[in-house]
This record gives C-alpha cells, structure tokens and sequence, in this order.
C-alpha cells in the first residue's frame, strides 16, 4: 500500500502528508515539523487518513498485523508452556534416576511377527502397544518397570512351528537414560552401543523357553495374550552369556562380552555366579 503524499490528520499535530514509508514506520511532514511513527499502529488511535478507499486497504492491513500480532504471542506462551513442561519433565527424570530402585523383572521380551522383528532389527526399536481398558485406553501403554538397567529381547516363531520353538533373534539394551514411566509415545528405542542382532543360525540355537519359565505351570510353553511381557534379570543374563558363546566373528563377541558386563554391573548381578539355564524346555 503506497501512502506517499496522501493526507492525514494527528491529533496533536493537527494536519499533514506522509512524505516516507516502509514496513513498519512513516514520516509526516505537518506545517512546522516532521515526525515518524510505527506503521501502521499508528493509525486508529493517534493518526486518521482522509482518503476512504485507502482507509478501508489500510484497516485490513491492520487486522492483518492483529492477526500477527497474536499469533506471536500464542507462539510465546507455547514456548513458555513447553519450557515449562521440558524443566518439570527433566526434574522428574532426575527424581526417578536418582530413587531407583531394581526390580528383579525389569526386562521385556517382545513376541514379533517378521515385519516387526524387521522393524525392530533397522530402526532398534519396538512399540509397547495401545492400553486396551480404562481411564488410558487408546493411549500408547507405559512401560513402567523398563529403565536404564533393562533390556529388551525380540523373539519370533514360524507359522507352522509349535511354541517351545519361539527363537531369539536380537536383543538390546534401552536407550540411555531411558524411563519407562516417562514415555509418551510407546517406543521403547536402543542404547546407542549394545545392540545384537542374531542370525537364522544363531537363532535356531538360542530358544527362549530354555530360559523361560511360568513358575505357576512349569512345563507349559504357552502366550496366549499381548505382544509382550517382563521377565526375571537373571535370565536375560543367562541368554546374553550365551549370546558371547555363540558368536564366532571376533567383533560380534567382543561387543556381546561387553554387553554382558555391562548388563550385569547395571543390574548387580555377579557373572561368575550366574546359574544355567532352567525354562521350561529344561525340565521336559
């Protein structure tokens, strides 16, 4: 909008003719000074223009900047909220890392069909599934007992194979400072270092019911329900020992040794101490 020479009237300054314009500023030449004022604010309140057309342009040039304006400022207030809620998140996340306190069944075993284990395996993370009852049903489900001691296991079976062949096919631990009471959106993601993927080989001799066991019904290999579930610390220690023993490539077994290590100083659990394997494959 050009308002070069036209005609306004101040309400101190009485009568003049805008003489500069930008963006946000004009320059009124009134009969014994020149004065610049801030575009198009103004108008309205100190400043009216005589010509009508150009006062109705220039009212939508104002609603305009209105508009603007309180975008602005929302977006404001949403970084303030967001900062906010970042600081309280970031104060609880260092109540529940300094409180913690070890639950002996802190890890997870996920049941995948092939295009999650194919997921799982080249994004390094699982879903913990949408809470099906309550006041949360429909909201992805918190996976409390998961912290930065647990690990998650990925397991599959065939179509046409029985249960007690369900697989191990990669296993990981949770993301650095990772809190399952703190999850929003459901994924549980990798640490950014032990991270095993089996192979088919490897697999076939790594059978999760060897290390499993439902201690109400011993000999029973069944998942009836769910897509996951927690298990004792002691025998995601057995499965990773086991891992190191089984891995042939020098770099692979290196990082399972480390892995291992590391898994048992995080959950205190002394590896030379560790038990063999007795799931219920074992007791058949």
């Amino acid at each position: 909008m050009n308002l070069i020479n036209k005609k306004v009237t101040h309400k101190h300054f009485g009568m003049g003719s805008i003489v500069k314009q930008n963006e946000t500023s004009i320059e009124i030449h009134f009969a014994s000074e020149s004065k610049k004022f801030v575009f198009p604010d103004v108008f309205g309140k100190h400043l009216i223009l005589h010509d009508k057309n150009d006062i109705q342009t220039l009212e939508k040039i104002i609603q305009k900047k209105e508009l603007e304006r309180k975008e602005e400022e929302w977006q404001k207030e949403e970084k303030i909220k967001l900062q906010r809620k970042n600081q309280e998140l970031r104060l609880m996340h260092e109540k529940y890392m300094k409180n913690h306190k070890l639950h002996p069944e802190s890890q997870m075993v996920f049941w995948c069909d092939s295009e999650e284990q194919h997921t799982a395996i080249t994004e390094w993370k699982v879903f913990s599934g949408l809470t099906k009852s309550g006041a949360n049903k429909g909201k992805p489900t918190k996976p409390i007992r998961l912290h930065q001691n647990s690990a998650v296991l990925l397991t599959a079976i065939d179509a046409d194979t029985a249960e007690k062949d369900r697989r191990i096919v990669g296993v990981y631990m949770v993301k650095e400072n990772y809190i399952g009471k703190l999850s929003e959106d459901g994924y549980i993601p990798a640490h950014s270092t032990y991270r095993l993927q089996l192979t088919e080989a490897e697999a076939n001799q790594m059978l999760f019911w060897n290390y499993y066991v439902n201690e109400k019904f011993t000999h029973k290999m069944t998942w009836n329900t769910g897509k996951h579930r927690y298990f004792n610390n002691l025998w995601m220690a057995q499965i990773l020992r086991d891992i190191v023993s089984l891995k042939t490539d020098p770099q692979e077994q290196e990082l399972a040794q480390q892995f291992f290590a590391y898994f048992c100083k995080i959950n205190e659990i002394a590896a030379q101490e560790l038990p063999q394997p007795n799931g219920a494959l074992k007791r058949i």
